[in-house]
């Protein structure tokens, strides 16, 4: 397991509406995020997860980086804040030390480019499911399903026949 796992907006998003921020500690120990992140998760205009984050933050499932964010040291595309911000910190540490929940497409294939482990909202809910946290991956990927958050069906059943549920 990585010794650092950072993660982006959108895993802490799609975590808050499965109720699956409390899972953190214990898949990964801490969870960190870069300011860039918290202030786009944290907007303070009620916004989607907003509340269950906040609480996340004050329990400590979820901790504010509070080291310099390195320069990056190759161009990240058009990547947002948060995902470069992630993957800075990321190529700051020792080769296999991190982890990167990331959602987004450019962002994941930039951070396999770089060498960089990473893990989508329908990993942690799989590795959920493998720890016992749920009971149902597949209720989880139905309530996501049923709101605006997107994951391609090909990457649900991959993690549905992982976890026995497909």
């Amino acid at each position: 397991m990585a010794r650092i796992v950072l993660s982006d907006a959108s895993a802490l998003i799609g975590l808050a509406m499965v109720d699956g921020l409390k899972w953190l500690p214990s898949l990964f120990g801490e969870v960190w995020i870069p300011t860039s992140v918290h202030q786009e998760v944290l907007p303070c205009v009620q916004a989607r997860g907003e509340t269950e984050i906040s609480q996340a933050l004050a329990k400590q499932y979820i901790r504010l980086w509070s080291q310099a964010i390195p320069k990056p040291h190759k161009t990240l595309g058009e990547l947002d804040a948060g995902e470069k911000d992630c993957l800075c910190i990321a190529l700051s540490l020792p080769a296999g030390q991190c982890l990167v929940l990331m959602d987004e497409r450019a962002g994941r294939a930039i951070a396999k480019e770089l060498g960089i482990r990473v893990a989508g909202t329908a990993a942690v809910i799989g590795f959920a499911k493998q720890q016992g946290l749920i009971t149902s991956a597949k209720d989880c990927f139905a309530r996501l399903h049923a709101s605006d958050f997107r994951i391609s069906k090909e990457v649900i059943q991959a993690v549905l026949t992982q976890v026995g549920e497909a």
